[in-house]
């Protein structure tokens, strides 16, 4: 009985949580008077009061061929957001890795006043940079284009605090015993650190991706060419009478950053543990 009311308990907000899953993916596969039958209460203000139907009374893959054939500007989108994404992503690693190591295992004067200086800056929402980061790339001369949203995610302080926390896992013993090798920096950290801090290194990855594919802020900010916008600008732009083409859109949009965040679960999970052990 125990087992059974803990099932239904975890069960509603599980529920809850796919509800919005199922609206879009059923909806996807809605023909467009059933859309508009559904959802007019709601979007055209018409008598009556809204309802969803568990499946699709006459199931229709025509916005999904509307968009795949018939919406070029929604593949011209698509690649500008792998052309921003990725790049800042990769970006992030390699700079952020070797910041995370100088952080985690190097000691210096000033390092723990410069981490905290990190962590106050990863706590600042993007509204309070937008004004000096405005500036910033108008006097770099990157306005407009995909360097102005790319630079600034790139050295980005939020990633460098994930990996600082995975490294912490590394044991000082394996570090010594490597000195004693005669290891130098930079072979300890290649050889080592980087290895044993892939999970740490994997998490900032996969959460920056995440971030990054559906960042609006940053693009509504520093990008005023249309031909320019990534996906994230695309799916407000679609006119409401076309619900068929925003559900379809809406999906397609969160297939790769499901399939990142299935990839990288794992990783995600290791990096929590990781940070939390102790010598």
């Amino acid at each position: 009985m125990g087992r059974a009311v803990l099932v239904l308990f975890l069960l509603l907000p599980a529920l809850a949580v796919w509800w919005p899953l199922w609206f879009m993916g059923t909806g996807a596969l809605m023909p467009l008077d059933e859309l508009r039958a559904a959802l007019g209460p709601v979007l055209q203000g018409a008598e009556g009061s809204a309802f969803w139907p568990l499946l699709p009374s006459w199931p229709t893959l025509q916005p999904l061929a509307e968009l795949l054939l018939d919406t070029p500007q929604f593949f011209t989108m698509f690649w500008n957001t792998c052309a921003i994404v990725f790049p800042q992503v990769l970006g992030q690693v390699l700079v952020g890795a070797p910041a995370a190591w100088a952080f985690s295992r190097l000691r210096f004067r000033g390092r723990r006043a410069l981490f905290t200086l990190y962590i106050v800056l990863m706590l600042m929402p993007f509204q309070v940079t937008m004004v000096s980061g405005y500036l910033v790339a108008d006097a770099m001369g990157i306005m407009d284009t995909f360097w102005a949203i790319i630079l600034p995610g790139v050295f980005s302080t939020f990633p460098v605090f994930i990996m600082a926390k995975g490294f912490d896992a590394v044991p000082i013993a394996l570090l010594e015993a490597a000195s004693i090798d005669g290891a130098g920096p930079l072979r300890t950290f290649f050889h080592i650190g980087v290895p044993l801090g892939v999970p740490g290194i994997l998490s900032a990855a996969v959460l920056g991706f995440l971030e990054a594919w559906n960042a609006i802020e940053q693009p509504m900010t520093f990008l005023k060419t249309k031909a320019l916008w990534p996906l994230s600008l695309y799916l407000p732009q679609i006119a409401a009478e076309k619900l068929g083409l925003a559900m379809v859109a809406s999906l397609v949009m969160l297939a790769p950053a499901v399939l990142i965040f299935r990839f990288g679960q794992k990783y995600l999970e290791l990096g929590i543990q990781a940070s939390g052990l102790k010598e």
